[in-house]
């Protein structure tokens, strides 16, 4: 008899055990339950918008858990919140300081892929709109993600005419400051589009000593403004080497070590580069890898100057 007890027990236990936790109602639920609602995500992770609608678990989490972990300012930009929409579970990125949590969210027929990015305790940290099937143009779209994670967003199609490739390609990574920025930016269609750098930091202030802008060419530069503190500046890389077919980009925040020494080094981020500071000079030197960044054949190694500012127009009494 008491076999039989202890054998209902372990069953009982058991299945307890393997009981999935309803998400898609709105009762509380705990962070580690929401997060094993996504399966270890298989990379590299390609999907078109012609096969959109396969993608995803048949796992429904309901807008009210999902406010339970994405603020409703993140909310609000990613879905319409005066509109009904569901969400399924895609799969799980697991990184050394953070993860990211894919899934797709429906609303009436626009159908969306975004990456939800939380530190280790289960925080959350940013989100990204990172595909979606309602781009009403002639172009197959893709979304391709490799293990950095770099989310690769593509559009191409073959002219009727010439039967000429265009494509365009974007990538976005999650970084250190708690945002996806553009990390690959390339395109056949616009030559004057593929041609221009867009500072995303130059209307920032730059009060402090040494920010400025230091450059080589309209291509070959590097742009410091000034940080929360006087001894912290946020920059922008920007490189073009070998004729243009190696491009490296990298926008971030950095401490002054000393006077004249500096150094990214972000918790989690395998790219680490040294600053030195001479005269007007300042030499960068790549210290880990910044891959995701930049060409293969090319680095964060180089020296650029300090573009002197224009004097102001005196006023005239």
């Amino acid at each position: 008899m008491k076999r039989w007890i202890t054998l209902l027990l372990v069953i009982t236990i058991l299945s307890c055990k393997d009981e999935k936790v309803n998400l898609s109602g709105d009762a509380p639920v705990k962070p580690n339950e929401f997060v094993k609602a996504f399966p270890i995500l298989s990379l590299p992770f390609l999907v078109a918008d012609t096969n959109l609608t396969k993608i995803g678990d048949s796992t429904t989490i309901s807008a009210a858990v999902l406010q339970q972990f994405v603020p409703d300012s993140t909310i609000k930009i990613l879905v319409n919140a005066a509109k009904k929409y569901v969400v399924h579970p895609i799969g799980r990125i697991e990184k050394t300081t953070e993860n990211y949590l894919l899934a797709t969210i429906i609303q009436n027929k626009k159908i969306q892929i975004v990456a939800l990015v939380f530190d280790k305790q289960n925080q959350f940290l940013a989100a990204k709109s990172v595909f979606e099937n309602y781009s009403n143009d002639s172009y197959l779209h893709s979304l391709s993600i490799n293990r950095e994670p770099t989310f690769l967003i593509s559009k191409e199609k073959i002219t009727t005419d010439t039967k000429q490739l265009l494509f365009s390609r974007v990538g976005w990574a999650y970084g250190s400051d708690n945002m996806f920025m553009v990390v690959i930016n390339d395109t056949n269609e616009d030559t004057k589009k593929s041609n221009e750098v867009i500072n995303p930091i130059d209307t920032l202030p730059k009060t402090n000593k040494l920010s400025g802008d230091y450059v080589q060419d309209k291509k070959n530069y590097i742009s410091l403004r000034d940080g929360k503190y006087p001894n912290t500046y946020i920059f922008f890389i920007h490189f073009e080497k070998r004729e243009g077919t190696c491009v490296g980009e990298l926008k971030g925040e950095f401490k002054m070590k000393d006077a004249t020494t500096a150094a990214y080094n972000q918790g989690g981020d395998p790219c680490i580069i040294d600053f030195s500071f001479e005269g007007n000079d300042i030499t960068l030197k790549e210290k880990g890898s910044c891959g995701n960044r930049r060409g293969m054949q090319c680095f964060f190694d180089d020296t650029f100057t300090k573009k002197k500012e224009p004097k102001a127009a005196k006023k005239r009494k």
